[in-house]
């Protein structure tokens, strides 16, 4: 069969090599093209467009870059129409994803998503037009298998991606000697995040929490492809290290986290490591995110839990005073941190339902070959 896959973003890139390393194991003549990064062209994708070219982060980038997009969603229709293949595999990356199935399914193409848009989260009507552009839809966490059914649209929750990297990992046992940390301190691992507008105002608020806490080891997991400038205000504190491409490894040895949302929350979970969210952008973004947003957390591990676990401290309550408050009751408060990580095992437990990427290859392999 020939597939062709679009993923726009880097954790995109790692779920779609997994997925396509499966999908191989049980397709022999499978041949992939598509938009993704060097995990998908490592798993045999002959790229037509990096990911890296596509990065357009809130929603204020995102206005400025439309005439951008639209020449890489014009691309990429006339790519798929010259590759002629028997499936489109779309992940996450809704806005642009969503206009890619429209088009395959004008075409007469089978449309497959895998780890479909958030749109239980804000714009919940998107789901009908996913109802209507999409053959079958892979979701990677629970709640959202019931929440499509008010829409008559019956998914397939095939568990979480997140679980199956973790599940492989293999920490580094030199990790604490090659960055000079003392196991006789207590280490916190910062997760500022990957976009440039919230490390603009995480990142010094996280260096206040450091500045007050001189005896504890804080430990940046930093993206390697930006800029250095954007932890400046780390790096001028000496009770402050950086990683990059180890956040495992970091987690792995952590005993508490200051963790921007998104997976990263989810990934503090599953590595049982008390954390609390921190999340500021600029008061324009936070108004447009606040108007759209239609649930009650903002963390993965709230959300799947159904009730806060994890503590969420957002635009004016991220202040270095809670953020710090939180923090040592974390490290230094035993039945609080307990608690949560009790938590945490519930939250594993849901989630556990073998490989995501496999299930998901099983399961469109399958019915690309009862359909013939």
């Amino acid at each position: 069969m020939r597939y062709y896959i679009v993923a726009g973003e880097r954790s995109g890139d790692l779920h779609g090599g997994n997925l396509v390393k499966a999908i191989n194991r049980l397709d022999s003549q499978a041949t992939f093209q598509g938009f993704g990064g060097d995990q998908m062209q490592e798993a045999g994708v002959k790229l037509s467009v990096h990911y890296r070219d596509m990065a357009f982060m809130g929603f204020i980038s995102l206005i400025t870059s439309l005439f951008k997009i639209f020449k890489f969603i014009k691309f990429c229709k006339k790519d798929i129409l010259e590759f002629k293949p028997d499936a489109i595999i779309l992940i996450d990356y809704g806005g642009f994803n969503l206009q890619i199935a429209k088009f395959a399914t004008r075409t007469g193409l089978k449309v497959f998503y895998y780890i479909p848009p958030k749109v239980w989260a804000w714009y919940q009507s998107r789901a009908w037009k996913l109802k209507e552009n999409v053959d079958r839809m892979f979701v990677i966490l629970p709640f959202e298998k019931q929440f499509f059914k008010k829409y008559d649209f019956e998914v397939d929750y095939v568990g979480n991606p997140v679980l199956d990297a973790i599940k492989t990992f293999k920490p580094s046992s030199d990790f604490l000697s090659r960055h000079n940390l003392d196991s006789s301190k207590k280490i916190v691992a910062l997760l500022p995040g990957s976009r440039k507008i919230e490390l603009n105002k995480i990142v010094p608020l996280m260096a206040k929490v450091a500045e007050l806490n001189i005896d504890v080891q804080f430990v940046v997991a930093k993206v390697s492809s930006l800029p250095d400038e954007l932890y400046k205000a780390l790096t001028e504190k000496s009770n402050v290290k950086f990683v990059e491409e180890e956040t495992y490894d970091l987690l792995s040895v952590a005993d508490a986290a200051i963790v921007t949302s998104g997976t990263a929350t989810l990934e503090t979970g599953i590595f049982n490591v008390p954390q609390v969210v921190v999340y500021k952008t600029t008061p324009l973004e936070y108004a447009i995110a606040n108007f759209l947003v239609q649930v009650e957390f903002i963390s993965l591990v709230n959300l799947i839990a159904g009730k806060e676990v994890i503590r969420e401290l957002i635009q004016k309550m991220a202040t270095k005073e809670l953020v710090n408050t939180e923090l040592n009751k974390l490290l230094f408060d035993n039945e609080y941190s307990s608690a949560m990580m009790a938590e945490y095992k519930n939250v594993y437990k849901i989630l556990d339902t073998g490989s995501a990427s496999e299930n998901t290859a099983r399961l469109i392999v399958q019915r690309l070959a009862n359909q013939g």
